[in-house]
């Protein structure tokens, strides 16, 4: 499928999802809301057929976090980037560790270093981090270490 192709399929499925111009991949930007239905249709859509996602990361802007997914299809070696920007008070978006397994393991790193909720998580608690990390979130960029004097 061409990035055409792509752009019009997702529009179909999300009228209200934006396009970044540029880049290796196709970026889609859309409201955490509709996150889960999107991931879902993105994963059974047989013309889609989007079956692995590779990476989950978030990015701290200081003004809001926005949660980024990259997919990919190993059927039709297709890629997607999808993007949603986040309340950075109270950043939450579904989890979609039942539609991928690899979300698990990705959405708790992001919860533990950006703080984000994953509503739903089967296991949202810390991954890397020891005991009494709870909350501190270190990739964010009002992240203070007296200790080892960081500051972003």
């Amino acid at each position: 499928m061409t990035r055409e192709e792509l752009k019009a399929k997702i529009s179909e499925l999300l009228p209200s999802a934006t396009f970044e111009e540029g880049g290796e991949w196709l970026n889609i930007n859309i409201e955490p809301k509709d996150w889960l239905s999107l991931a879902q249709q993105l994963c059974n859509d047989e013309a889609l057929h989007f079956d692995y996602l590779f990476c989950v990361t978030c990015v701290d802007w200081k003004t809001h976090l926005t949660m980024v997914y990259h997919l990919d299809s190993t059927k039709y070696r297709h890629n997607i980037v999808v993007k949603a920007k986040l309340d950075r008070n109270k950043p939450e978006i579904e989890t979609v560790s039942h539609i991928w397994k690899t979300a698990e393991l990705h959405e708790r790193e992001q919860y533990e270093m950006f703080g984000v909720n994953f509503l739903n998580h089967p296991d949202l608690r810390l991954l890397i981090l020891p005991d009494g990390w709870e909350g501190k979130n270190p990739m964010r960029k009002d992240f203070e270490d007296a200790i080892n004097m960081i500051r972003l």
